[in-house]
């Protein structure tokens, strides 16, 4: 009794965790058409706010890892909490100086503390029960992360891109003077909500300081589903179900991002107004919802990770297949419709990733979040695509379907590799 109210409280605990992750991960999708209206930015330029906030994880990861054997998971916690105020702070001073690269410290600062926070919280998550079962549990994550980015879109989207096409309009027919000092006006839209912001996020801190959460004994990530232990290796390296689950995740880092943090620029690019384009990434994330919720009552009772990793890599490249062809409102909702697969695709690389690592769990864990920077490429790359094919923006989603293939090769054969040779191949269960 007393050790499943230790894993409920966990559990809880790293639910909470991940609401703030998701209010503040996918607020991304509103900044980027907001930052393009008071900054006047192309959709590219546009689209290093994902760069800024992903690229930090690969350049952050490792070090993180480092920090977590010295701290613990729970200090590990509380110290990216406090990282990620000082990120959001520095929003301040960026929105009453219009400055773009001022924005993009912060949420270069923003994305390390999350980082760090990811580093300690995904691993905890996989070996808090049995690593089968890790999808499931994600799945509880992911309808915080994911209830927390509607709240986030909703409610951050109504304020920052209010009256938004009437903003846009007025501006095109002022002077420059005139211009910049409407959009200086604009730009401060976003100061008392990173306050508060800010705010919450010391709280949190503060909470997870004083607060049961147990730490965990990640060496029992190397016992297989049927309780033996396998020996460790040397390296991390040598561990290809790993290292190809971190290209597996690279891959799904871009299919996740897309249909929230690009949507929007990709519906203007359709002809949309703002008003109408704003709308879309709440509905993608209404989409993971339901794929988290099929996650938790489907894995591993009815369906393995391996086969709900499949159907979401085989149904992404449908989806993305009839995006292409179609165009107009069609594509826009087909790119909607991928995020209930890519729910699927985020619990189940790790938990097919992190098996029998033992002792290199933290690293295996940092090496899977290096793999978040395809949030940070592929849409850079999408928004370059849209400005290079005004026309024909649909062109941009050709892009998914490569990623999706990859995915499913992890998926088929990938992830059972337990050594580079012939003769360790197809040895995982």
């Amino acid at each position: 009794m007393k050790q499943t109210k230790s894993y409920l409280v966990s559990l809880t605990i790293i639910c909470a965790l991940f609401f703030f992750f998701g209010f503040i991960t996918w607020v991304n999708g509103v900044l980027i058409p907001y930052f393009q209206i008071c900054l006047e930015l192309t959709n590219f330029q546009a689209s290093l706010v994902l760069f800024a906030s992903y690229s930090a994880y690969f350049v952050m990861a490792l070090p993180c890892a480092w920090i977590l054997k010295r701290t613990g998971y729970k200090k590990g916690m509380v110290l990216g909490l406090i990282v990620m105020a000082g990120g959001t702070i520095l929003f301040l001073p960026a929105a009453y100086t219009r400055t773009y690269g001022l924005f993009l410290a912060g949420l270069y600062l923003t994305g390390t503390g999350l980082t760090l926070l990811q580093a300690a919280a995904n691993p905890y998550i996989a070996v808090l029960g049995p690593i089968e079962s890790t999808a499931k549990r994600v799945g509880f994550l992911g309808i915080s992360n994911k209830v927390a980015g509607m709240i986030s879109i909703t409610l951050l989207g109504s304020i920052f891109l209010l009256n938004a096409d009437e903003i846009i309009a007025k501006t095109a027919n002022l002077n420059p003077a005139q211009k910049s000092a409407m959009l200086d006006e604009y730009a401060l839209k976003i100061v008392n909500p990173y306050i508060a912001i800010t705010g919450a996020l010391l709280l949190m801190a503060v909470f997870i300081y004083a607060s049961g959460l147990a730490e965990i004994d990640d060496t029992q990530s190397s016992t297989q589903p049927g309780g033996k232990s396998r020996q460790q290796k040397g390296s991390v390296l040598q561990y290809p179900h790993l290292l190809l689950g971190v290209l597996a995740l690279f891959f799904a880092s871009a299919c996740e991002m897309i249909p929230v943090d690009s949507i929007i620029i990709y519906s203007r690019a359709l002809g949309l107004s703002m008003a109408e384009a704003r709308q879309f990434p709440t509905y993608g994330l209404c989409a993971m919802l339901f794929g988290y919720l099929s996650s938790i009552l489907l894995i591993p009772r009815y369906v393995s990770q391996q086969q709900a990793l499949q159907f979401a890599a085989v149904l992404g490249v449908v989806l993305a297949t009839i995006a292409y062809v179609s165009g107009g409102m069609t594509s826009i909702y087909c790119l909607v419709l991928t995020g209930f697969g890519t729910a699927l695709l985020w619990g189940t690389i790790w938990g097919l990733a992190l098996r029998e690592l033992g002792e290199h769990t933290k690293v295996g864990g940092a090496l899977l979040l290096m793999a978040v920077i395809g949030g940070a490429v592929f849409p850079l790359l999408f928004g370059r695509l849209i400005d290079a094919n005004p026309l024909a923006p649909q062109r941009s989603i050709l892009m998914l379907i490569p990623l999706y293939l990859g995915i499913l090769a992890y998926a088929t054969w990938g992830h059972k590799l337990a050594g580079w040779s012939k003769q360790s191949a197809n040895v995982l269960s």
